[in-house]
Parts: structure tokens; C-alpha cells; sequence
């Protein structure tokens, strides 16, 4: 049996996408920016997605700019907050510790440029409060980024709470949203939502398309340089193929979210409630506001390569952290910051799951996952330095 258990990753296309996408491939080719029939043909259909994208994120059509992914909308988003609001003697920027390094790698740059940049403590749960954000805020406060939902443990943070806090107190306030577009209500008016971040191939849209939210009037920089596309704010002749499958993905995403996070919360119950049983394991992030798929745990005594290899030959395809990062031989960022050791950390698996994933998945996954571990457990010193005695256990 083959298990696709790693949505966060990216998620397979729909047929819908495929489908809407296909005469964009073929028969309609123009380029929207042309004023020839064949052109303009492109740009109707570049209109209607940006029309479509708009109602699913409760915004106008002229808020909307399509960029290559949640990456590229992140940088745009945080360099240019951090550029106006350094022109008015801001340059404090506040987020957390465990956001996606396309948060982190830009706020990086910025303090090489004279930003400082305050990154609030996530607790043991993968959260912020409002009152963290209040209190961290100050008058050179240039922009608050916090993340809709993690990437890793699928903690979901209070955002309308925190942008209800940042509207009070006049700073902009963006969401890298890119796990939870299309799995989660999102309207940004009503959550108080200055800019927001979403990627395409993460609700079953085709990989390189991506939205950034900005709310009118809000000033952007450009970051890519060229032509006037995306009212000037994003140069390059736009993918229309990818947007209008993007467009298509996240319709048909937000109109089954209900019954979508239904039955895939159910799923998600069931493996925690069964990969809970493995002793000296433990459940990574707040297990009460979390994604509906995201599975994610710690086990003692283990390395996650070795576990995720594994589990590949049992045809359990999952990851050990954020596939952005899964080359790197340190420990999760993410796990690091809400409080496990080095060693714990090095032995986390994430299964996320989707609308697609079947209750027999789910059993196979539950079958395998114990198997694989006690095989590492007894074949690793680690864990034998444990059981005697040598060392400490960390985990129940």
C-alpha cells in the first residue's frame, strides 16, 4: 500500500485544477498584457481568477497580487513594511521564533540593514497570545508577521485576536497563511488582516503560483524588477495556466472546508490517539488548535532519517520537519523553539494528511509506525544508554 502522509509538503492537483488550467496550455496562449484579441482573451481569464481569489479571501480584486509562491509574497510583503515604515523612523519588527524560513531568512536581511527585529517566545503549545504581541509592540513598531497556522506542528495561532491588537495600535500586521489557506475560514476584513501570504500547491493547485493579500493603500516595493504586470507591483508576464488552476484549487477548497476538516480532523484523532500508545513519544504543538491533518511527534531514541527511510519502503510517504529544510542535518528550528532538546528533536516524524487519505491509510501508517520505531530503538546506542539507566529519559 502506497500512503501520501505529507501534505504540508505539497498536495497532489486536483482534477479541477488540471481541468481548468488545460485550455491555457493549449488553445489560449496570449500573453494578458497584449492588446490583441488572443491577449486580452488571457487577461479575462487573468481577471476572473483574481476575482475568484479575492471572494475566497473576503477582499477586492485590486488587492490581489499574484506572485510565484508564499516564499516570494513573504519577502515582498516584510521588505516592503520594513521599507515605509523605516522612512517614518520605524524599523522595530515583531514575529515569532518558529516561523517559515521565508519569514526568518528576510528579517535576517533586514537586521543586516539596521532592523531589529523581536521574536516572541511560541511556549511548548507553538503559540502567541495578543497580550505578547500588545506588550511587544512600541511606537517604532514598523510591522508584526506572525504565521496563520505552522508549517511543522500545526499549532493555529489567534490571528483576528492579533489584528485586532495591531489595528488598535496602527501597525501593519502580515500572516504567512500558506497552510492555512483552504483549510481554514479565512476572510481578511474580518480578522483584521493587513497583508496575507497563500501558495497554490498546498490546497491542491499547481506548484510556483502563489497570492499576496495587501489591504488598498498599503504601499508595495517592487522585489523583481521589469514590466508594469500586477499594477506595476510584481514584474513578468504572468502564469496564467498555474493562476487559473491556483484560482480553481482554493474555490473548491473553501467551498467543501467544513466537510473537508471533518473528516480529516477524525483521521488525524485517530493516528494521534494511536501513535500516543508508543512509549516515550510525544505529540508536537497544541492539540486542540491545530490544522485538521497535521500529525507530528516526537520518539525517543531515534534519528527521524532514518525513521522517514524506512517508512518510504513501507510505502509511507511522511517528513521529519518542513521538506524546505529536510536536507539539513540540524534539528527542527521549530521543535527547538518550543522547548525539546537537541537530541528529542532529531527524532520527530510529521504525517499530514488531507480529504484524500482513507481510514485503511490510516491503519497501515498505525501498523507500521510502532514497528519501525522499535526496530530503530533496538538497533540504536542511544537508546540503549537509555534504558539502563545511563541517561535520562526526556519523553513518558
Amino acid at each position: 500500500m502506497q500512503v501520501y502522509a505529507d501534505n504540508a509538503a505539497t498536495t497532489a492537483m486536483s482534477r479541477t485544477a488540471i481541468d481548468a488550467m488545460l485550455p491555457y496550455l493549449d488553445n489560449i496562449y496570449g500573453n494578458p498584457s497584449s492588446l490583441h484579441s488572443v491577449g486580452q482573451r488571457a487577461k479575462e481569464a487573468l481577471d476572473a481568477a483574481r476575482e475568484t481569489v479575492a471572494q475566497c479571501l473576503g477582499c477586492e480584486p485590486r488587492e490581489i497580487i499574484f506572485t510565484s509562491g508564499g516564499s516570494e509574497a513573504d519577502n515582498q510583503a516584510i521588505i516592503s513594511a520594513a521599507r515605509f515604515g523605516a522612512l517614518k523612523g520605524k524599523k522595530h519588527i515583531i514575529s515569532t521564533a518558529f516561523e517559515h524560513h521565508a519569514v526568518l531568512h528576510t528579517l535576517k536581511k533586514l537586521e543586516k540593514e539596521g532592523f531589529e527585529v523581536e521574536l516572541l517566545d511560541v511556549g511548548e503549545l507553538g503559540t502567541v497570545t495578543p497580550e505578547q504581541v500588545a506588550k511587544a509592540i512600541r511606537p517604532d513598531t514598523a510591522l508584526v508577521t506572525i504565521m496563520y497556522a505552522n508549517n511543522e506542528i500545526g499549532s493555529i495561532l489567534p490571528i483576528p485576536e492579533i489584528g485586532a491588537v495591531c489595528c488598535e495600535k496602527g501597525v501593519l500586521f502580515h500572516t504567512d497563511a500558506v497552510q492555512a489557506a483552504g483549510h481554514l475560514h479565512i476572510n481578511v476584513r474580518e480578522q483584521n488582516i493587513d497583508m496575507l501570504s497563500l501558495s497554490g500547491h498546498k490546497f491542491h493547485g499547481p506548484k510556483g503560483s502563489g497570492v499576496l493579500y495587501v489591504k488598498k493603500g498599503i504601499p508595495l516595493v517592487n522585489v523583481i524588477e521589469g514590466g508594469a504586470q500586477e499594477r506595476g507591483k510584481r514584474a513578468g508576464t504572468e502564469n496564467l495556466p498555474a493562476i487559473v488552476g491556483m484560482a480553481a484549487a482554493l474555490q473548491e477548497a473553501c467551498d467543501h472546508i467544513d466537510e473537508n476538516a471533518a473528516k480529516v480532523t477524525a483521521l488525524r484523532d485517530k493516528l494521534i490517539a494511536g501513535l500516543s500508545k508508543i512509549p516515550h513519544s510525544a505529540l508536537n504543538g497544541d492539540p486542540v488548535h491545530r490544522l485538521p491533518g497535521n500529525v507530528n511527534f516526537c520518539f525517543e531514541g531515534i534519528e527521524g532519517e532514518s525513521l522517514l527511510l524506512l517508512l518510504d519502503a513501507k510505502g509511507i510517504c511522511a517528513s521529519s520537519g518542513s521538506a524546505c529544510t529536510s536536507g539539513s542535518l540540524d534539528p527542527s528550528h521549530v521543535l527547538l523553539a518550543i522547548g525539546r532538546p537537541h537530541e528529542v528533536a532529531h527524532g520527530s516524524l510529521r504525517l499530514s494528511l488531507c480529504e484524500w487519505n482513507t481510514q485503511e491509510e490510516v491503519d497501515h501508517i498505525l501498523r507500521e509506525v510502532p514497528r519501525v520505531v522499535d526496530y530503530l530503538r533496538n538497533m540504536s546506542p542511544m537508546w540503549k544508554d537509555l534504558v539502563s539507566g545511563k541517561k535520562p529519559f526526556m519523553l513518558k
